[in-house]
């Protein structure tokens, strides 16, 4: 593409301020890449969510303020239900982490448990 006397190359993916995007505006892959900074996140502060020195509330804006900012512009996504599933399995995961949830394995009571965090924080992606 040729605009004045500059010219523009085709490319399949460029990264424009921290976020790659496609020709086909696919968000897979940034989404793959946001949720791996994220745990890298998590696991940095790992050893403070786990403290029982902390109040819980800290806890959270903890999380609010280390762990979030790597999926900021998330929300303006256009997202599946697959896609929007991901994102929000991390933020419980997250979030059941802090609390000391152990995971259950049956899906009525994990379910249980991921509404019960609604009462402490409301949910990033979603209702």
């Amino acid at each position: 593409m040729k605009t004045g006397n500059s010219a523009f190359e085709r490319v399949e993916e460029f990264k424009y301020m921290g976020t790659t995007l496609t020709n086909q505006n696919y968000i897979q892959e940034e989404i793959k890449s946001r949720l791996k900074s994220g745990n890298a996140c998590y696991h940095s502060v790992q050893n403070l969510l786990s403290s029982s020195l902390l109040f819980k509330n800290l806890k959270i804006k903890i999380e609010g303020t280390i762990i979030l900012p790597v999926l900021y512009g998330c929300e303006t996504w256009l997202l599946t239900l697959r896609e929007e599933h991901k994102l929000r399995m991390f933020e419980n995961r997250v979030l059941r982490r802090i609390f000391a949830i152990k995971s259950v394995y049956t899906n009525k009571v994990h379910l249980c448990f991921n509404k019960s965090l609604l009462c402490f924080k409301p949910f990033l992606f979603g209702s």
